[in-house]
């Protein structure tokens, strides 16, 4: 299988800088032109085919994933890093285009849609796109690309049984919800204790500047707010155990639960699943591979280790 680009098409290496590469800055903006004109993904893949560019070193085989990625890929309006490609109408206008069709085509329930919202890729940090619309055969990936794809099928029932593992071991097991913490301290600096002298000095002096003592209470405050620190853990594992101790075991996602108790999903490309709670407790589903192959249609199903979920805290 071919290795991932770790520098974004339309881009090459010389001298240790990146910089760009003419004849797939041409594809870029070929690609950009011929989808605003009513090409399809597939169709603009075939045409690449045909101009006989190389998408990466080691093959000049197109789809239409590569062809999504380049679209979606905001590196082409520029960074500090990378010249600027495609300028910001075309691009614009080329994912507004984008999201109508996926709008159209790939209509997911509200529910999906929220459980979307919090899902992660746990290598890059970016959020993971769901593929696949209403269509027995979705699957959710990794489409940053500067990261890889997930070595194996997910599919929504596997992350949604992860989920209401993790809830209901919870509701089992409130001890997973501990995360220890202060909720807040307050540490003075010699600084803050300087300040606080010398505005002493000044209000006990026989004549009272009032407008400089008052600037000067107020750098004062400042400075005092500077050293506070506030974790808001504690309240937020209350919060948790008062949202969960009178739920009884669930067959179902309570979706409105899940929003309340649920911050985010990291998903790694082994498929291990994480569901980070509102306080940042991480406790780990291990997503069990029933068959090796991305391309099977198969049936995956969830399971803690050891038959009971895993703090990543703990």
């Amino acid at each position: 299988m071919a290795k991932n680009r770790t520098i974004p098409f339309g881009y090459c290496m010389k001298n240790g800088e990146i910089t760009t590469e003419p004849k797939e800055v041409y594809a870029v903006v070929t690609i950009f032109d011929e989808y605003l004109k009513g090409r399809s993904l597939s169709e603009i893949a075939k045409l690449m085919q045909t101009e006989k560019i190389r998408y990466n070193a080691v093959s000049d085989k197109w789809n239409k994933n590569m062809v999504k990625r380049i679209i979606e890929n905001e590196k082409y309006l520029g960074t500090e890093k990378y010249s600027q490609i495609i300028d910001d109408d075309t691009f614009r206008l080329t994912n507004e285009k984008r999201i109508r069709k996926a709008t159209t085509l790939n209509l997911i329930s509200e529910d999906l849609q929220e459980i979307r919202k919090r899902t992660y890729c746990t290598e890059c940090g970016h959020r993971l796109s769901r593929i696949g619309g209403n269509s027995k055969y979705e699957h959710w990936d990794c489409r940053n690309p500067d990261c890889y794809k997930l070595e194996y099928r997910l599919t929504d029932q596997m992350i949604i049984g992860a989920i209401l593992t993790v809830l209901n071991s919870a509701i089992a097991n409130p001890s997973l919800l501990e995360s220890g913490g202060e909720i807040s301290t307050y540490s003075p600096t010699v600084d803050i204790a300087r300040q606080q002298n010398e505005i002493n000095q000044m209000t006990d002096s026989p004549q009272v500047d009032f407008d400089r003592v008052k600037s000067e209470i107020f750098k004062l405050a400042e400075m005092k707010y500077d050293c506070c620190s506030y974790n808001e853990s504690p309240q937020k594992t209350e919060e948790l155990r008062n949202l969960l101790e009178n739920n009884k075991q669930l067959n179902i996602l309570d979706i409105g639960l899940f929003k309340a108790c649920v911050s985010r999903i990291w998903i790694s490309h082994f498929c291990t699943i994480e569901v980070e709670l509102i306080n940042g407790v991480r406790i780990k589903n291990i997503t069990e591979k029933v068959k090796t192959s991305r391309s099977e249609n198969n049936v995956h199903s969830t399971q803690c280790n050891d038959n009971s979920c895993e703090s990543a805290d703990s």
